[in-house]
């Protein structure tokens, strides 16, 4: 799958993009992110570039959060406009959210439990082997950027 990490914090409109395997999706999708730890910017993850960008936009209108994108329609979507990292909502309406947001990920393909963790944990350039961050790809066993391209 392709991934792109956005900077959401300075309006900097700077973008990482990379590929990602091993979630398993095998249709027309995408999962989007702004619960992104330590950063917190916006990841997207997805078979195709369309529902990616559906993916951004939707988080964008609600202000945070996590959707699911398959085949073109919203099939989950965990709102979250406090900082895009907190609802406003009781925990026992969020726990159900997060509930469909398991099933449409699984309904993609995706075999990994709790793969909306991993996906989260893509940009958390402290941790090895390879991260994505606004700076681009960073090898986080030698602290140093990398290309995703070898010549």
């Amino acid at each position: 799958c392709q991934v792109t990490l956005v900077e959401r914090h300075h309006g900097s409109g700077r973008m990482t993009n990379g590929w990602v395997n091993g979630f398993g999706f095998d249709q027309p999708c995408a999962v989007a992110t702004t619960v992104a730890h330590d950063c917190h910017h916006l990841i997207v993850t997805g078979t195709r570039r369309q529902e990616m960008a559906m993916a951004v936009n939707r988080l964008k209108a609600v202000g945070g959060g996590v959707v699911v994108i398959q085949d073109g329609e919203e099939i989950a979507l965990v709102p979250l406009p406090i900082a895009g990292i907190m609802s406003e909502n009781r925990a026992v309406v969020v726990a159900e959210q997060v509930k469909q947001m398991n099933r449409a990920m699984a309904t993609c393909g995706c075999k990994i439990e709790n793969a909306f963790m991993q996906l989260s944990l893509l940009g958390l350039v402290v941790i090895p082997e390879l991260r994505l961050s606004d700076l681009g790809l960073v090898d986080a066993i030698n602290f140093e950027q990398v290309s995703q391209f070898v010549s």
